[in-house]
């Protein structure tokens, strides 16, 4: 999970964010996610700020639409407000059961191909292009080169079932990087940067304006299913679940996923979310909250390698990147792709994603696309309530945005 100590920062900077104060709020928001879930729900389940919604933070509400950070913050406080909530009053599995099984898949490989398209981008592999949009960079340049062989490295690693094989190739292209002469050495360890220019910077005011609405459900939308997905896996691996595999203290273990997004927000960092990555902690042993506050011990300790991280260039960390993107496209092989009216909205989802650079649009266009094909393909009775009533929302704010 470490890797994100050094992604996270170097994302959250290109919107404006302090590095320094970034990189320390990462730290801590993870550690008090891991520390809740450890001391509170007694679940093996690590967490850290998540890839993706970082992403979205950055390219498609700062960037894309032009939102500052300060807003951007205010939305993913008011999305850990509503994830609270709705893990308080139960309403959760509610949400997770009215939304068909297909939009879900779609929606994480809706990421990860966004995911793929920023490490492309930011590794200088694929770049703009005025006749074609875009276009193959100078892939014979130390940026992209690097980046490359960052990524074979990760899946030659990963393959020999090497579980810091993600850090491992951070570390290695970084120093290949300061070889020759690309970066700068700052040190390894000192005194941790202060968080002071992103604390409590968050503006919950302009979050609330109506341009604003639909990011934080993409906020929420994200996190809630992204969550689910993790707790079920991990607890399945842990043998956690009763015979019938209800999860015990499950809104426990909400409650700390969403304070921690919640802290991290008012910290200085995107929204906090339990990690897959868990499930390599359950496979040697870990059955108890005892892993998370292990692994958030040492999130903490981080604080203190904050020179090794600003020393770690973007094309170093594009190879991670790029892997947990194509981790995310493997949920296409669950898709019915001889239904017509799923293959339809996961492929629009899938490729609107990416091409529109906003997860929150990804999004949108999918429930329309699910709703219209369903109607049109006589299967107008497989939309619950609910899709057809968030498909609404979707359409009056294209309409009047």
């Amino acid at each position: 999970m470490v890797y994100i100590v050094f992604v996270n920062p170097a994302m959250l900077s290109e919107a404006g964010v302090d590095m320094g104060a970034a990189f320390v709020a990462t730290c801590i928001a993870a550690a008090i996610g891991c520390f809740i879930m450890g001391f509170w729900a007694n679940y093996p389940l690590a967490l850290a700020p998540g890839m993706g919604l970082n992403a979205f933070f950055t390219y498609g509400v700062v960037l894309g639409m032009g939102h500052a950070w300060q807003s951007a913050l205010g939305a993913v406080f008011l999305s850990g407000c509503l994830f609270l909530l709705l893990s308080l009053f139960k309403v959760r599995e509610w949400v997770i059961q009215a939304i068909p099984l297909v939009l879900k898949q779609a929606i994480a490989t809706g990421i990860g191909a966004f995911l793929a398209l920023i490490a492309l981008k930011n590794a200088g592999i694929i770049v703009a292009s005025p006749a074609t949009l875009v276009q193959l960079g100078d892939i014979t340049s130390a940026g992209p080169l690097l980046a490359i062989l960052s990524f074979f490295i990760i899946a030659a690693l990963m393959f020999r079932d090497i579980k810091s094989g993600v850090l491992l190739s951070i570390f290695l292209v970084t120093a290949c990087a300061w070889g020759l002469g690309l970066v700068e050495y700052h040190g390894i360890v000192s005194a941790p940067p202060s968080v002071m220019p992103t604390m409590l910077q968050l503006d919950i005011t302009s979050a609330l304006e109506l341009s604003m609405l639909s990011v934080v459900f993409a906020f929420l939308f994200v996190d809630l299913f992204d969550t689910s997905g993790t707790l079920v896996a991990v607890t399945q691996k842990a043998g956690l679940a009763d015979e019938h595999g209800k999860m015990p203290r499950l809104g426990r273990a909400l409650s700390a996923d969403s304070t921690a997004t919640i802290a991290g927000s008012m910290l200085g960092t995107s929204t906090t979310t339990s990690y897959i990555e868990s499930v390599s902690g359950v496979s040697v042993g870990g059955k108890t909250g005892l892993t998370a506050v292990v692994v958030g011990v040492c999130f903490l300790l981080m604080i203190f390698f904050a020179p090794l991280a600003q020393m770690v260039p973007a094309y170093a960390t594009a190879g991670a990147i790029l892997y947990v993107a194509v981790l995310m496209l493997q949920n296409l092989k669950f898709v019915n792709w001889d239904d017509m009216s799923d293959a339809i909205p996961v492929s629009v989802v899938l490729l609107m994603t990416p091409l529109t650079f906003s997860i929150a649009h990804g999004i949108a266009l999918g429930f329309i696309a699910y709703t219209v094909v369903k109607v049109l393909c006589k299967k107008s009775h497989e939309v619950s309530v609910s899709v057809w009533i968030l498909s609404a929302l979707f359409v009056m704010k294209f309409a009047f945005s």
